[in-house]
């Protein structure tokens, strides 16, 4: 059995490893026009090497690490509730605080920096999730996969239902997947400008992922996701209390199974011009569910090496400042791409946003583990836990204990 030391690092790494993997979806969201993000051909080259990597940007990174983070986030509420058990405190009302903060940090992030937020979602998504925490494993488990499932089901109605829609409701869908060239263009002004000008896009967009977005997956997919998450606690699996055999398999399982939906859905939107009726009528599906199953091929992966010792401890730190790391992410590439920076929104193809992924997450897996060597918090963590407890904790690491993953 893996030491207690190394059961709560892995969660620690697993979140790491989830922020920086995040990062390689992220790029091209904070680099493109946001049609881009589902139908690539809207903006960018798509040959060569540029090919290659969204490619595998699609393939193997997205929805697979925001999926590992939400599935963590719901183990860490499992792990709080354990721990408040322990001490004899209540949970809810340090669990409510936690999501109110965090969905008020959600919606500034949003509105002022960058549409393209998921605090907003894992808060709502953590504060309904709660409410299910005591159930046992097994039914946590399938109440996730059935929660999980209604994003789905209301894919399926949306493109069942698109016949029937009003030209302009049709009409607005197709804008918003493939934008004419003028619609293009007016989004890359807006954001080679000023912070004012990007609001012009930012909030209406923002808007438009907490309110519909939220309402047809996000919520059902997070809330779905920190369910399961729960489960593979109390199961000890996220824990990292199995057999090095045990994570092996569960790997080989997880991308044998997950790996082929994905690519099937890859391949049949390329061959259908992305088309977004195709998308919402089956191949969004096939990447909807296959993408959770690598997950659990990514986690398993992650924690078989942690069991053969590869304890990864500068990924564990930026683990442990996942909000901080998180919202650099943001403050970083905004300020590449953005008008109020270098304005290189719309000029950066793929090749040379994976050269940016990869310096961003040199930086912050070095910056990181020299932090936790000297402070006890991130700074984002250390706001967030002080107006949750409602008092000031000590910041500076001076033989403090350091935070571990039950600490959110």
């Amino acid at each position: 059995m893996a030491d207690p030391t190394a059961r709560l690092s892995s969660v620690d790494t697993l979140r790491g490893v989830a922020v920086l993997g995040i990062l390689v979806v992220n790029i091209q969201a904070f680099a493109f026009v946001a049609a881009a993000r589902t139908n690539p051909p809207v903006q960018g080259d798509l040959h060569g090497v540029n090919w290659w990597i969204w490619l595998a940007t699609r393939v193997l990174f997205d929805g697979k690490f925001l999926s590992m983070f939400a599935m963590l986030f719901g183990a860490s509420i499992a792990l709080l509730a354990r721990r408040c058990a322990q001490r004899g405190v209540a949970t809810g009302p340090i669990h409510y605080r936690r999501m109110t903060i965090l969905l008020v940090i959600g919606l500034l992030h949003a509105h002022l920096l960058w549409y393209g937020d998921w605090l907003v979602p894992l808060a709502l998504s953590g504060a309904v999730a709660f409410l299910y925490h005591d159930l046992p494993p097994r039914r946590l488990f399938a109440a996730g996969v059935a929660v999980y499932s209604v994003g789905s089901i209301v894919s399926l109605a949306v493109a069942w239902g698109l016949p029937r829609w009003s030209p302009g409701a049709a009409a607005e869908l197709a804008s918003l997947w493939s934008p004419s060239a003028d619609a293009v263009a007016w989004e890359v002004g807006r954001y080679r400008g000023g912070w004012l000008q990007q609001m012009a896009h930012r909030i209406p967009t923002a808007l438009r992922y907490e309110t519909s977005g939220l309402a047809t997956r996000a919520l059902w997919q997070m809330t779905g996701l920190m369910l399961v998450g729960m489960a593979l606690m109390k199961l000890g699996i996220l824990a990292a209390v199995r057999s090095p055999a045990f994570y092996a398999v569960m790997a080989a399982a997880g991308l044998a199974a997950g790996l082929p939906l994905v690519v099937v859905a890859v391949h049949g939107s390329a061959a259908s011009g992305w088309d977004v009726h195709d998308y919402l009528a089956l191949y969004g599906h096939l990447d909807y569910w296959g993408a959770p199953i690598m997950s659990l091929g990514w986690i398993a992966g992650v924690l078989f090496l942690v069991r053969l010792g590869w304890t990864m401890p500068r990924v564990a730190a930026v683990g442990r400042l996942a909000l901080t790391n998180y919202l650099l992410q943001t403050v970083i590439c905004t300020t590449i791409f953005y008008g109020h920076g270098l304005g290189m929104f719309g000029r950066v193809e793929r090749a040379g946003q994976a050269g940016i992924v990869a310096g961003v997450s040199i930086a912050q897996i070095a910056l990181s583990g020299w932090w936790v060597r000297h402070f006890t918090y991130g700074p984002a963590e250390w706001v967030w836990r002080c107006l949750t407890y409602g008092r000031r904790f000590p910041l500076r690491r001076r033989g403090a204990l350091a935070l571990s993953a039950t600490d959110g």
